[in-house]
């Protein structure tokens, strides 16, 4: 019996691995043929004996997979190829609300596979988006190259949600300057900062793609080209956002400088004012003669000096806009 033969007896358990065959767009089917895509979202244990165990796909590949912090490469182990893009992904309960992870394209000459130890969006509507617009998928490397221009548009989408949030902070800290707002935009600026590296890096695949597929069977280049476009308005895009996000922090963080500026300010005016009363009472509580004993309502002449000095300063702090 052959292996694929072997594969179809198998039940499908697992509702986050989908076999998918390329007829007019992607179509799930119960059961694994050789060329057809195996798309394996958020792993258990049965879709890693599935792939170690029946398909033979080398643990090494799976497990650089699941690191985090795994930039854009590609490797081989034998008559594997190992291709991992890194994809965005929202994440709302989490500090950082939107941020990328890794997805890897395991291909040989017969068997596709693309691990994500994530649920995405992204993969999701590609596959649904080639059944709507019935979009043929004659190869692996075309395969990669749609994915990676989903990707591209996944990002954009994501950008114009967070210039909406950056949007809605602003106005936030328009009516009041809260931690919460200024943090917000902080992580937002995370957000920003690790698109921009994952579309760079991303960017960067195409070219060694490109010398890896370099049979004619392989060559579309308007498709390479609309993906090069795509990523680069996507990198354009973070480029803007990010610049534009850096400047309202630096202009909060110059507001919050000049309002503490003021309050010290406010501060130092009353300190002041309320200081020559002080002082004035200091010096007639000295065990000392004053010369005012015997001079009547000579208390009310000492109350009335002080609060006119008061008044004085504190005109002077007015006329100069400390107060």
């Amino acid at each position: 019996m052959l292996p694929f033969q072997r594969i179809q007896k198998q039940e499908r358990n697992s509702t986050m691995r989908k076999y998918l065959y390329c007829e007019a767009g992607f179509i799930e089917k119960p059961n694994w043929l050789p060329h057809c895509w195996v798309n394996v979202e958020c792993p258990t244990q049965e879709d890693f004996d599935f792939l170690q165990n029946t398909l033979k796909v080398p643990a090494s590949f799976l497990h650089d997979i699941a690191d985090t912090d795994e930039r854009p490469r590609t490797d081989t182990e034998g008559n594997w190829l190992l291709t991992i893009l890194r994809i965005p992904i929202q994440t709302p309960q989490d500090k950082v609300a939107y941020t990328t992870v890794p997805i890897g394209i395991i291909t040989n000459n017969e068997i596709v596979v693309s691990v994500c130890y994530h649920s995405t969006e992204m993969i999701p509507d590609f596959i649904e988006h080639t059944r709507r617009k019935g979009i043929n998928v004659p190869n692996k490397y075309e395969l990669i190259l749609r994915l990676i221009y989903s990707s591209a548009v996944w990002f954009l989408k994501y950008l114009k949600q967070i210039n909406n949030e950056v949007s809605c902070a602003e106005k936030e800290l328009e009516k009041s300057i809260r931690n919460e707002d200024l943090l917000r935009l902080m992580n937002l600026q995370k957000s920003l900062v690790y698109f921009n590296t994952s579309i760079r890096g991303n960017e960067t695949m195409i070219g060694k793609l490109g010398n890896i597929f370099n049979e004619k069977d392989y060559q579309n280049s308007e498709l390479t080209e609309d993906v090069l476009i795509e990523l680069k308005q996507a990198h354009n895009m973070v480029n803007i956002y990010s610049d534009i996000l850096t400047g309202t922090m630096d202009a909060f963080a110059s507001i919050i400088s000049n309002n503490v500026n003021t309050i010290m300010k406010r501060m130092t005016s009353l300190s002041i004012v309320l200081m020559v009363p002080t002082l004035i009472a200091s010096f007639y509580g000295m065990n000392v003669d004053i010369h005012l004993e015997h001079v009547p309502h000579a208390f009310s002449l000492i109350a009335l000096i002080s609060v006119c000095l008061s008044v004085t300063a504190l005109i002077i702090f007015r006329k100069i806009k400390w107060f």
